[in-house]
């Protein structure tokens, strides 16, 4: 069992993403995340949210409990910019670029959001996998 110690976070840490192929059957992916703290990643999300002109309507849990998916849909490209800003390699045969992870999320839609999903997963709650 690894010692943790305080203040010596790590810069990233790696993830096998698996998602549903549109053939059929699930296809996988190793990828490095960017490591963040807790309240990195808020501040993160709220970068996000602003950029994608995402607000809750009102102060009402419900207003207020919007996900990343509906902010994710507001803009055009952001989920291939999501990920560049959120994963620092992968084990793919393509080299990892802004053009590689794009053509990722358009030919292999479950592909994005699996990684978006995992990542929130880990920095949130700490979780293995998906």
């Amino acid at each position: 069992m690894a010692k943790i110690i305080l203040g010596k976070r790590p810069r990233n840490f790696k993830r096998v993403v698996s998602f549903d192929l549109p053939e059929g059957g699930k296809g996988s992916i190793e990828v490095s995340f960017v490591y963040r703290t807790r309240k990195e990643f808020g501040q993160f999300v709220d970068e996000v949210f602003s950029a994608a002109g995402v607000a809750p309507a009102s102060q009402a849990d419900d207003d207020v409990k919007f996900s990343l998916a509906k902010a994710l849909e507001k803009t055009v490209d952001t989920n291939a910019d999501y990920i560049i800003k959120i994963v620092d390699g992968w084990n793919l045969d393509a080299e990892y670029s802004r053009d590689a992870v794009q053509q990722m999320c358009d030919e292999y839609p479950g592909a994005a959001q699996a990684v978006i999903e995992s990542y929130r997963l880990a920095i949130t709650e700490g979780r293995l996998g998906n």
